[in-house]
């Protein structure tokens, strides 16, 4: 029995200032690396742009490809949305006011980067941040909650990354193709 395609959700005509603050929302509340957090939030829950599978197979290329996860998921977002000028929406509301703001509290960090005051916050920040993080990693396996094989190769990249201290690209290349064939193997299995 195969999975039925999930159906679109997204309006025929998005208006690109729409996407743009979208963007632009992720970005000024994604502080401290919230971006994927937020982004989610906003995409699946908000305005329900994408089903909780795409995002995961957005977050899942997006992983595979070289930059930051958030500028991808715009890109791939922007393009669904409105195409080429959605992508250009989207990038320009996630890039334009946040450039602009840790471009200013760079400076400032710099000037003032010897205060032990300004350290713990953030400290701080970045526990939060941590915890944001870890949360959504457990959203994004809920889609899949009923492939064990799911969670096998999601605990073997933590501890490969956590544990064995090996690089990311290492990991990711070496478990990916693993994975996709199980996934063939089992996708294959269920189908007869």
């Amino acid at each position: 029995m195969t999975q039925a395609a999930p159906q679109r959700i997204v309006e025929p005509d998005v208006p690109l200032m729409s996407v743009f603050s979208a963007f632009l929302m992720i970005a000024l509340c994604g502080v401290g690396g919230g971006g994927l957090v937020w982004a989610r939030r906003i995409l699946v829950e908000t305005r329900r742009w994408l089903s909780k599978e795409e995002f995961a197979d957005i977050v899942t290329l997006c992983q595979c490809m070289p930059g930051p996860n958030i500028i991808g998921i715009a890109v791939c977002v922007g393009a669904k949305t409105r195409g080429v000028i959605g992508t250009a929406a989207a990038l320009c509301g996630f890039l334009a006011i946040p450039w602009t703001v840790g471009l200013s509290l760079g400076v400032l960090y710099l000037k003032y980067a010897d205060l032990i005051i300004l350290r713990n916050i953030l400290a701080g920040i970045a526990a939060t941040a941590a915890g944001l993080l870890i949360a959504t990693g457990i959203r994004l396996l809920r889609p899949y909650r009923r492939r064990p094989a799911t969670f096998i190769f999601a605990a073997l990249a933590y501890g490969l990354i956590a544990f064995a201290k090996l690089p990311l690209p290492e990991v990711l290349f070496g478990l990916a193709p693993v994975s996709i064939a199980v996934a063939a193997i089992t996708g294959n299995a269920k189908a007869r």
